[in-house]
C-alpha cells in the first residue's frame, strides 16, 4: 500500500469515529433531555457553579443559558450535523474546524468539572481533521476533489 494512502486511511478512520461519537452524544443528549431549555439551562449553570473556566466564558455561557430555548436545539442540530457529515466525508474540513472550535469550548466549560484529556482528544483530532482533508478518502469529499480539485473545501 502507498504510504501517503496508509495515512488518508488513518486519518479516515479518525472523522468516521469523531463523526460516530457526535451521533452517539447526540442520542445520549436527547436522552438525558439536555436538548430541552430546562435540561440544557441546567447543564449550563452546573458548568457555570462548579467549573474553572475563565470569567468571561462563564459570562458567554450564562447568555446561552438564558438563551436556552434557543440554544439547546441549535446545540442539537450541530451536533447531528458534525456527525453525519463527519461520517460520510462530506466538507469535511469546514466541518471539522467547526466541530473543533465548538468542541473546544466545550472543553473549557468543562475545566474543573471532567477529565480534562475527556474532549481534548476530539478537539485535537478534529483539527487534524481539518488539515489533512481526511474526507478525501472513505468520503464523498474524495469524489468531489476529483470534480473541483482546486476547491479548499475537501
Amino acid at each position: 500500500m502507498i504510504p501517503g494512502r496508509q495515512a488518508a486511511n488513518g486519518l479516515a478512520l479518525v472523522r468516521v469515529t469523531i463523526g460516530a461519537m457526535f451521533v452517539w452524544v447526540f442520542f445520549e443528549n436527547l436522552g438525558k433531555g439536555l436538548y430541552t431549555a430546562s435540561g440544557y439551562a441546567g447543564l449550563i449553570n452546573y458548568y457555570i457553579q462548579h467549573g474553572h473556566s475563565p470569567t468571561v466564558w462563564k459570562a458567554i455561557m450564562a447568555s446561552a443559558a438564558s438563551h436556552a430555548a434557543m440554544a439547546a436545539p441549535m446545540q442539537a442540530l450541530a451536533e447531528m450535523s458534525f456527525g453525519v457529515l463527519l461520517v460520510i466525508g462530506l466538507l469535511t474540513r469546514p466541518v471539522a474546524f467547526v466541530a473543533f472550535l465548538y468542541l473546544g469550548s466545550l472543553w473549557m466549560s468543562e475545566w474543573g468539572t471532567a477529565w480534562i484529556w475527556e474532549l481534548l482528544v476530539p478537539v485535537l483530532a478534529s483539527l487534524g481533521l481539518t488539515i489533512g482533508r481526511a474526507g478525501r478518502a472513505w468520503g464523498i469529499d474524495g469524489w468531489l476533489a476529483q470534480r473541483w480539485p482546486d476547491a479548499p473545501w475537501w
